[in-house]
C-alpha cells in the first residue's frame, strides 16, 4: 500500500490545486499535490520535499486532516492530508498538466481523483463550521 501525503495549501483566500497530467495513472483527475513517504521521512518532510519538487515553492505545514485510505483497481493508498498555507516562491507547474487557485468552495467543482473527494468534504465541512 502507498504511503502518501498531500497538503491543502491555503493562500489570500484560495486553494492550490494541481491536475495530474495525461501520462500519469488517473490521467487529468485534480488532486491536492504530495506524494510518497520515503523511508525515513515524517509525513511533514515528505511533503515539503513533494511541494517543492513538483511546484518550486516553500509551504508551512498548520495540522493534520484524516488519513483516507483507497483502493483502486491498480493501487492502495493511504493518504495523509494537511492543511498548509504558502511560504515563499511562485508556482512553477513541474509535473501535472496546470495548477491553479480556486475559492474553497470552488472545489466540489472539479474531477477530483476518488482518494481525495473524502479531504475535500473534511476540508469544506471544517471550514464551514470551524
Amino acid at each position: 500500500m502507498l504511503q502518501v501525503t498531500c497538503a491543502i495549501i491555503q493562500h489570500a483566500d484560495k486553494i492550490l490545486i494541481c491536475q495530474r497530467s495525461a501520462s500519469m495513472k488517473l490521467a487529468l483527475k485534480w488532486e491536492f499535490p504530495g506524494g510518497k513517504i520515503e523511508t525515513g521521512e515524517s509525513k511533514e518532510e515528505c511533503l515539503h520535499r513533494e511541494v517543492k519538487e513538483e511546484l518550486n515553492i516553500d509551504i508551512i505545514v498548520h495540522s493534520a486532516l484524516t488519513m483516507v485510505e483507497y483502493h483502486y483497481a491498480e493501487f492502495s493508498v493511504q493518504l495523509y492530508p494537511f492543511v498548509c498555507s504558502l511560504q515563499s516562491g511562485e508556482v512553477n507547474v513541474l509535473e501535472h498538466t496546470q495548477a491553479i487557485w480556486v475559492d474553497a468552495m470552488q472545489l466540489p467543482n472539479y474531477d477530483w481523483a476518488a482518494a481525495d473527494i473524502p479531504i475535500v468534504v473534511e476540508y469544506l465541512s471544517a471550514k464551514q463550521f470551524g
